[in-house]
């Protein structure tokens, strides 16, 4: 997450810029060198919010490389010998076209990542270029390069194992579920998991952010980058009506987080801001949201300045106080009925991308999970002294998201580094010991960026004091601040654990990390809508592909059934939210048809959207 910028207007770029329009390639004429030209956009603010980079918080490093840019890259055929021609001519190819796919990259963004630089510098064919003058300064250099350790294999059996120990103690402890641990009944209860094939597809004109059941599972709604949050009655599950959307009048590049009251009767929403809405859901209610300033205190930050992004918001058990997560590495826990700032206590080195409440009946304990790779245990009573009760430490790279058991005890977290892990607050390090081992210091210095970047498994290592009870992998943690969640007790007897993932699924994990199914959101939704000219700045699959990125994930809490909200579409330009349930039956009999595709008022536009007709790759018939 990124500091923000005063001066950055409060509207989302415009949903048809795409970098990619500006690709241009250019050959020179030259029967020695091929050369590769692209120039790049002047646009300073552009990238600095940038998009997909940014629904994050991490858009921020990016004003300080703006200006004209033009990434050039030489390939000299060098010697004249022609004795090997055909064979160096074979080879050049391949160099030729490696490093024109690295730099491909990097051209998106008019900038190469250090990972990308260094297979450049490593090349031949730029090494014949850039390394000639003195062979012997050269040689040292390469083999001085921080990223030669790579030539030392890691040990293979780093990685936390599968099935985890301690992940078999809870599935027999009876926290997670019955105690009786049967290998048959496990196999059983995973083939009543939702399925890929989708009940109901919901299309949104705009990328889906968050979308969350309520806890009696009456209602749910959705976040949008249009800065509108869409409610649904829910209350019987398989047939939503919309009663009523709201608005943020003061967005900046889209919504971040919503939360619901214990009650159901109030939606506090967020932006890059520092105000928070609270909109009531009573659909009679048509007046405007109320709007609370959570940023009342002095100037803060190296600038001196006020104002912050909040990427988190949580109402508290008794739906009082209001606790949000900020760019300004921060915790704030906010009075509604007084309308004043209680605590705002700068808890972490990074942004907060994640807070909630231990306990859903107490407001007292609540934890925070950054960008600084750690998450923190916070006592209300307190904060005054702005120090944490407790930390967790294990990922190597930062939080995107954390979730509560709701009991007080367990909390999820999902981390950059393509890990989920589950913790007890009972192990949580304490204060004097966190700052005594500087834990910080384990975690990965790689420089690699998940919002444009792919995660080099090389890059992990095991966090030398993780106090983490099981860790889950498997799904992909990039682009975006990918969201993870406990299943439900009541339709799921507390089983599992499940996170969204940049690849267009929902993994659903048993609490021992072994993989109990996959919901592939993108194979269910593939060409449900048609090509428009609508691209996604920065866009990070393949120009005029389908892509889907699974930001959030809901399960039903009475009923089989699972909610996957996405950035979904061609060149996931768009957005939808897709019904997912257990059902055993592959012909499709019922009225309204699976796959069914509808509008985010619930009303079918067959000119514009198309049934699924993925059937979980089962025939029909």
């Amino acid at each position: 997450m990124a500091p923000l910028e005063g001066e950055r207007s409060s509207q989302p770029l415009s949903p048809d810029a795409s970098d990619d329009e500006n690709l241009n390639e250019s050959t020179r004429e030259s029967s020695e060198s091929p050369a590769y030209h692209w120039p790049m956009d002047e646009d300073e603010d552009e990238d600095a919010e940038d998009p997909d980079y940014e629904d994050e918080p991490d858009e921020e490093d990016e004003d300080d490389l703006q200006g004209t840019r033009d990434i050039e890259i030489l390939l000299e055929n060098g010697g004249d010998d022609d004795e090997d021609e055909d064979e160096d001519e074979i080879e050049g190819v391949t160099d030729t076209q490696r490093l024109v796919n690295i730099v491909r990259t990097g051209a998106r963004t008019g900038l190469l990542t250090r990972r990308q630089l260094i297979a450049l510098m490593r090349s031949p064919d730029l090494t014949s270029v850039f390394l000639q003058d003195n062979p012997g300064e050269d040689a040292e250099f390469l083999n001085n390069w921080p990223f030669n350790r790579r030539l030392t294999p890691k040990d293979p059996d780093r990685f936390p194992k599968v099935p985890s120990e301690q992940g078999l103690k809870l599935m027999r402890s009876g926290a997670f579920g019955a105690n009786d641990y049967n290998p048959r009944a496990k196999r059983h209860l995973a083939s009543l998991l939702p399925k890929s094939r989708a009940e109901k597809i919901i299309h949104f004109d705009d990328p889906v952010y968050s979308g969350q059941f309520s806890d009696d599972g009456n209602f749910f709604f959705a976040c949008s980058q249009d800065f509108k949050v869409r409610m649904y009655d829910t209350s019987s599950p398989y047939n939503w009506k919309h009663y009523k959307t709201v608005s943020y009048p003061w967005g900046q590049w889209t919504l971040t987080d919503a939360s619901l009251s214990p009650d159901n009767k109030w939606l506090a929403y967020t932006s890059i801001q520092s105000m928070v809405s609270i909109a009531p859901t009573d659909p009679n209610d048509t007046g405007d949201p109320y709007t609370l300033d959570l940023d009342n205190g002095p100037p803060h930050g190296w600038l001196g300045r006020r104002g912050f992004g909040i990427w988190s918001v949580r109402f508290s058990g008794d739906g009082r106080e209001l606790v949000a997560g900020t760019s300004a590495a921060s915790i704030v826990v906010y009075d509604i009925e007084s309308r004043r700032v209680l605590h705002h206590v700068r808890g972490h080195s990074d942004d907060v991308n994640a807070v909630c409440f231990a306990d859903k009946m107490s407001p007292h304990i609540l934890y925070s999970g950054s960008d600084d790779t750690t998450a923190k245990v916070w006592d209300r009573r307190s904060m005054g002294d702005h120090r944490e009760a407790g930390a967790f430490v294990g990922h190597i790279e930062g939080l995107t998201y954390i979730d509560s058991k709701g009991d007080g005890r367990y909390i999820l977290s999902n981390g950059k580094d393509q890990s989920m892990k589950l913790w007890d607050i009972r192990m949580a390090m304490s204060t004097d010991r966190f700052n005594e081992l500087d834990p910080i210091a384990y975690v990965n210095t790689s420089g690699f960026d998940y919002r444009g970047g792919i995660y080099d498994d090389e890059d992990w290592d095991p966090h030398p004091h993780d106090n983490s009870l099981v860790t889950f992998r498997g799904h992909k943690v990039l682009r975006t601040l990918i969201r993870c969640h406990f299943s439900p007790p009541m339709s799921t007897n507390s089983r599992y654990v499940y996170s969204g993932s940049t690849d267009g699924k929902v993994y659903i994990w048993n609490m021992d990390a072994s993989l109990a199914g996959i919901i592939d959101v993108k194979k269910a939704t593939m060409r449900t809508r048609p090509m428009d000219n609508r691209h996604r700045p920065h866009h990070f699959d393949e120009p005029g592909n389908w892509g889907t990125c699974v930001r959030d994930a809901s399960w039903h809490p009475n009923a089989p059934l699972l909610v996957a909200s996405a950035w979904n579409g061609y060149n996931m330009a768009r957005g939808t939210c897709t019904l997912h349930s257990y059902n055993d039956n592959v012909d499709d009999e019922g009225e309204p048809p699976m796959g069914q595709s509808v509008n985010h008022l619930l009303k079918e536009q067959p000119e514009l959207y198309q049934n699924s007709t993925y059937t979980n790759g089962l025939r029909l018939g």
